[in-house]
Order: structure tokens, then C-alpha cells, then sequence
């Protein structure tokens, strides 16, 4: 922080230098308290990029604060059940969490569309909504009202469709499956026959293991490698059009929050913005070379059938219709994404994907 402009903020700017030397001390102690939290993660430390996220944060703000403002991680199981992480907020068990939004949808379905809205947004729509489409303000809004304050502090990008003990082909091969998927998207899927399961990543190997689940999906290849889910499912279907562009977020006693010094809370939600760019840059570098390894290892590619997305889309059309009507919140933050999408998808379709697409070509034929 640029300590003139503390000192200005402060109201000490204009005193002269021997007042500026008294006065000094006793403000910085009065508005840079030290302050040690918790955060709970809904995350195992063995994932990297995604635990990881929260400490990128945490570290950038303990450096931006010399150290005053120290935020401790702990990881899903430590002080709380991964998918308890917003309940220990709310109720001040800890300060903060580190967890996907979607993962309480149960309690209000307007928890699913800050994570991802199945067919909607990519990792950069998300983006462009929330900072300049009136995202931030919608869900802001939403997110006081549940007590917490939110930023995000990650971005997977698109997401693969998961792992699965047998071929899917058709619809009527999900029937009946029973597959580990989180948030909304259990909801679409069960339209067509999917039995849909809510399982915490450190969870997810051993259910599929046992047989308890037939199928499973968490983010993408790196993280799927690192949770070994190629060793008990053979078949990796992509893409995960559920989660387009996953976001992660920090949700904070929106009490505590408020009791931070205003330069704390900008700290904090810079921090946030730093980890949310970092983390979907890992995943981009860290990808590719882990789906080839996975490849060599024996999983075998699959793209979802034209029958099973298009199936897909259309039971996402009933419930979003199913939950606007029961929800005014999740119909306004749907209808804004919905309308920001459409006109995206129409710049995107001659630029990112035109260059893409071309680009790709010389991939698979070898020049690039």
C-alpha cells in the first residue's frame, strides 16, 4: 500500500513532518490490526491447483499487509466436512471458506449459477458477466442475503464429462447410472435416468472402487490424474457441459468482512482476483500434458454423443423453467446470463472460434 496515500486517507497528509513522525505509529496500529483467521477448504491438499487457490490468496495477503493479516487453510476434513464449508461460515465457526458456490444449491438453486449454469457461459463469459454484465451485483446481492461476502478465487475452465465403468452411447445407456456430479447438473441429468450422488473429491476414488458409483466426474485431466480415477474407470467422456467455466469462490462472514478496514477488504478481494486468474492459467499449462499421460495409461477418450448433448440441453431448458418459477432470484441471475451468452456466443463465433478452429487444424495435421 502506498503509504502517502494512507497517510492522506488517514487524514494526516497535511500536518508537517514532526506531526506526520508522532501521529504515524498510532494510526497504522489503529487501522492495519493483526488479525489471524481460518479458512476452511471443501478441498483435499492433494490437488494443487484447486486447494492451492486458497493459498495463493492467502499468501498474497499476508505480503500485501506485511504480515498483519494472516488467513489460515485447512483442508475439507480438518476443521469441518468439505461440503459443510459455507454452514461453518454462517454460523462463525471459521471466517472464511474456499468451495464452489453450486455445492450448496440445496439450501437456494441461485447458489448453482455463481459456479456454473449447464450450456450457458464459458470460463471468459463468466468473467465479462460478472465484472461488466451485472453479474456481481446480482449475485452480490444474493450472497448478503445469506450472510456472506463473496469473490471468486478460481476458474477451471471447461470441464470434462468424467470417468465411467462401461460405454455411453446413447440415452438409455444412462439409465439407471449412478454418477458423482455435483450441483444443478444431477438435477438435469436425472431427467435422463441418471441417479445423481453428491460426493466429496477425496471420496469420489474409493466409491468408484467399491461400485457404489458407476461414474464420476470432478474437473479435468490433471486433477483426475492426481485422484487416480483412470486406475477404477476406463472411459473419460468429454466435454463436462455442465460446468463451462467453473468458477471457485471465498465466501466470508459477511460480519467479519465489514469489520474489516477498508483497506483490508480491497486486499482481500485483490487477492481473490489474483488467485482466480492464477488458477485457471494452471489448469490450462498443467492439462495438456496430463490427458496424454492418462491417454498412455490406458483411459480411452470418448466425445458425448450428438443424441446424449442434445437430450441434455433440453432437459436443462425444463428445469431452468422449474426453478425460475419457484425462485425470483435464480430467474434474474438466469436470465441475465442467458442474455449476456447470446450475444457473446455471437462475437465468439467469429473470433475466438474462427482462430481456434484454424489453429487446431494445423495441430492435428502437424505444422504446429
Amino acid at each position: 500500500m502506498d503509504r502517502r496515500s494512507f497517510f492522506k486517507k488517514a487524514g494526516v497528509a497535511s500536518v508537517g513532518a514532526a506531526g506526520a513522525a508522532t501521529l504515524a505509529a498510532p494510526a497504522i496500529a489503529q487501522e492495519s490490526p493483526t488479525l489471524n483467521w481460518r479458512l476452511t477448504s471443501s478441498f483435499p491438499k492433494a490437488l494443487d491447483t484447486i486447494y492451492g487457490a486458497a493459498e495463493t490468496m492467502a499468501g498474497r495477503v499476508a505480503a500485501a499487509t506485511d504480515g498483519k493479516f494472516n488467513i489460515q487453510v485447512y483442508a475439507a476434513g480438518e476443521l469441518v466436512p468439505g461440503l459443510q464449508a459455507l454452514d461453518a461460515v454462517t454460523d462463525n465457526t471459521v471466517e472464511m471458506c474456499h468451495t464452489c458456490s453450486y455445492y450448496f444449491w440445496g439450501k437456494e438453486p441461485t447458489f448453482q449459477l455463481g459456479t456454473a449454469t449447464p450450456f450457458v457461459l464459458n470460463s471468459r463469459m463468466q468473467n465479462a458477466w460478472l465484472a461488466y454484465g451485472g453479474g456481481r451485483e446480482l449475485l452480490d446481492n444474493f450472497y448478503a442475503e445469506n450472510g456472506v461476502k463473496g469473490f471468486y478465487t478460481g476458474n477451471t475452465g471447461a470441464q470434462m464429462g468424467g470417468w465411467f465403468r462401461k460405454e455411453i452411447n446413447t440415452v438409455e445407456d444412462l439409465n439407471g447410472l449412478k454418477m458423482r456430479i455435483g450441483g444443478f447438473a444431477g438435477t438435469i441429468l436425472s431427467k435422463l435416468g441418471v441417479t445423481p450422488q453428491l460426493i466429496g473429491g477425496g471420496e469420489i476414488y474409493q466409491a468408484l472402487e467399491k461400485g457404489t458409483i458407476d461414474a464420476a466426474e470432478w474437473v479435468g485431466p490433471y486433477d483426475d490424474q492426481k485422484l487416480g480415477f483412470n486406475k477404477v474407470a476406463k472411459y473419460y467422456y468429454y466435454p463436462g457441459f455442465w460446468e463451462g467455466g467453473a468458477n471457485l469462490h471465498t465466501f466470508i462472514n459477511l460480519d467479519k468482512f465489514k469489520e474489516l478496514p477498508s483497506h483490508y477488504q480491497e486486499i482481500l478481494e485483490d487477492a481473490c482476483a489474483y488467485a482466480h486468474t492464477d488458477t485457471l492459467a494452471s489448469y490450462d499449462a498443467k492439462n495438456p500434458a496430463a490427458v496424454k499421460q492418462l491417454v498412455a495409461d490406458g483411459a480411452i477418450l470418448r466425445p458425448f454423443s450428438q443424441e446424449i448433448l442434445t437430450a441434455a440441453y433440453e432437459a436443462s431448458q425444463e428445469v431452468y423453467a422449474e426453478y425460475s418459477a419457484k425462485s425470483p432470484h435464480f430467474k434474474a441471475v438466469y436470465e441475465s446470463q442467458l442474455a449476456y451468452a447470446k450475444e457473446a456466443y455471437l462475437w465468439q463465433q467469429l473470433s475466438e472460434y474462427t482462430f481456434d478452429t484454424f489453429m487446431m487444424v494445423q495441430q492435428r495435421n502437424g505444422k504446429l
